[in-house]
């Protein structure tokens, strides 16, 4: 699987942890299905759960991204950064916010508009406009989908351990990446790793259907108050 490359429109570009698994749990049987199976199998086990953490260190077009964001049921929570400037985000419903940090706020807005944003968040819609591209990253059945329709051929290398997990190891023949889903259990995904050139890293999966707790940033500017 290609790691997505999902651009972040407002003032950056884009975008480990895997959850402990009992190793004692029966195999799932993924492991001598055909690897288009498997995945059909991990998508829909991602469209029928309620929430999980996706976290990542990837490279795209040169730049470093780093990702860790729980979400479920339209809200998330957590942080990202490009380059090393680094923000926290947070969805709710079809809200997003974002706190950067100073040296983020500068980098984009300038030294001086950098100070008067210092420590505040900002509000926009993620259905459109300068937030519209935190919605695939805040959603994980919209971020694997993306994953999952944008490959090459595929093949089913078998049972694998991933971080001391338990996984089926299928391959994208067109440049090797790969996506590991559990052998255990629910045939979750597990991690994305590779990519295709000018595009790699890792991203992981897990905490999926644990409960998440989000709330609304108090005082944040909303931007499309602000004019240009």
């Amino acid at each position: 699987m290609r790691a997505p490359a999902l651009a972040l429109v407002l003032l950056a570009v884009l975008l480990a942890g895997c959850g402990s698994h009992n190793s004692t749990e029966s195999s799932n049987g993924e492991a001598s299905k055909s690897a288009e199976k498997v995945l059909a199998d991990a998508k829909a086990a991602v469209d029928g759960a309620t929430s999980a953490r996706v976290s990542g260190n990837i490279v795209s077009g040169g730049t470093p991204i780093k990702l860790d964001l729980s979400m479920a049921n339209g809200q998330a929570k957590g942080t990202m950064s490009t380059s090393g400037l680094s923000f926290d985000l947070v969805r709710i419903g079809n809200t997003a916010y974002i706190k950067g940090s100073d040296d983020f706020y500068k980098h984009f807005a300038g030294a001086a508009i950098a100070q008067l944003l210092h420590g505040k968040w900002l509000q926009a819609s993620i259905t459109s406009g300068r937030f519209a591209s935190f919605e695939p990253l805040t959603n994980v059945r919209l971020l694997f989908d993306k994953v999952a329709s944008n490959h090459g051929k595929l093949a089913n290398d078998g049972a694998k351990t991933f971080d001391g997990q338990k996984v089926v190891e299928i391959r994208d023949t067109s440049d090797n990446s790969k996506l590991y889903v559990s052998a255990t259990g629910k045939s979750y995904p597990v991690a994305i790793v590779g990519g295709k050139k000018g595009q790699t890293g890792t991203i992981t999966f897990s905490d999926w259907n644990k409960p998440l707790s989000v709330s609304a940033p108090k005082g944040a500017i909303d931007i499309s108050k602000l004019g240009g």
